[in-house]
């Protein structure tokens, strides 16, 4: 099969296309025939080296954590899939060295859920890493019903499922985005109120999810409230008896399936900003580092979606 490896840490152009072995398909795996992939911030940083230390292999590896497809074998122990499903996942590459840019991807079979089927498969490949690190950052947060949330990089992949998910959890959800081009955006994915470029008055919410670097923002939240952060780089320091927390995704079928439901049941939104051949992953990882993206790059087995 052919897949997208990184041969060498370094910048994009050490992603190749090159033919690698097919994965093996243990008991209790599933083998994807791959629709699409996607390109993550932890996808560029693995590439370029950045977190080598924290990475259970060396190059050469096939990168990438998102992926959507078609089941094309099931192991011997797998009962609850079978081949012909749509299917979605989420494979934690820095710990497993299972990477989804590739054209078969074979994966424990618990992390693999059902396909949204509302939604073109390709399409798909957006939801895992960032719905589930969305979901995951609030199940930890647990704001109280009806109760303020405050959301930094409110249209980023991970703020953007934050905001839906907020919402239809009832709370009041307040936005924070960088541009004026981005008020519209997160007021159309649900945000009650939107606060632009600086921070927010003092107090002004109950909680936080700090989704974008800014830990200064934990100023806004209330004396006593909470706060969770997905950016292990630049946490919130705890203040005024604000509890901070912070939050790591972790493969998860089970939520990931209840993620696909609400997408369903159109309480989630899947967006996508352009799409790329898998063959192109150095390409997409150009572009991804350059910045602007509202949205997802798909990395599409056919280069369409």
């Amino acid at each position: 099969m052919r897949a997208a490896q990184i041969s060498a840490y370094g910048p994009p152009e050490v992603l190749t296309w090159t033919r690698v072995p097919e994965p093996e398909v243990g008991p209790r795996d599933v083998l994807i025939r791959t629709a699409a992939s996607t390109v993550n911030p932890v996808d560029t940083l693995t590439r370029s080296g950045a977190l080598a230390e924290h990475a259970s292999f060396a190059p050469p590896t096939v990168p990438g954590w998102d992926v959507s497809g078609v089941v094309a074998a099931v192991g011997a122990r797998v009962s609850h899939l079978g081949e012909g499903d749509p299917v979605v996942a989420m494979t934690a590459h820095m710990a497993t060295g299972r990477g989804t840019y590739a054209e078969l991807v074979a994966l424990d079979a618990d992390i693999v859920a059902p396909a949204p089927a509302s939604v073109p498969l390709e399409r798909a490949a957006a939801l895992p890493l960032a719905g589930l690190t969305a979901h995951q950052a609030l199940e930890v947060l647990a704001p109280a019903a009806g109760s303020s949330l405050l959301i930094t990089g409110a249209v980023g992949a991970v703020g953007g499922f934050g905001v839906q998910l907020a919402r239809a959890a009832g709370l009041r959800v307040l936005a924070h985005v960088r541009t004026e081009g981005d008020a519209e955006h997160a007021r159309a994915l649900g945000a009650d109120e939107v606060f632009v470029a600086g921070p927010p008055p003092s107090g002004v919410a109950d909680a936080l999810f700090e989704t974008a670097g800014l830990p200064e923002y934990v100023g806004a939240v209330r004396d006593g409230g909470r706060a969770v952060s997905v950016v292990a780089t630049h946490p919130p320091a705890a203040e005024r008896g604000v509890e901070v927390r912070m939050s790591f995704v972790e493969q998860d079928g089970r939520r990931l399936a209840a993620l696909a439901e609400l997408v369903d049941a159109g309480a989630l939104t899947l967006r996508v900003d352009r799409v790329l051949p898998l063959s192109e992953a150095a390409k997409a990882h150009t572009l991804f580092e350059a910045g602007g993206t509202r949205g997802k790059i798909l990395l599409t087995a056919d280069g369409s979606a």
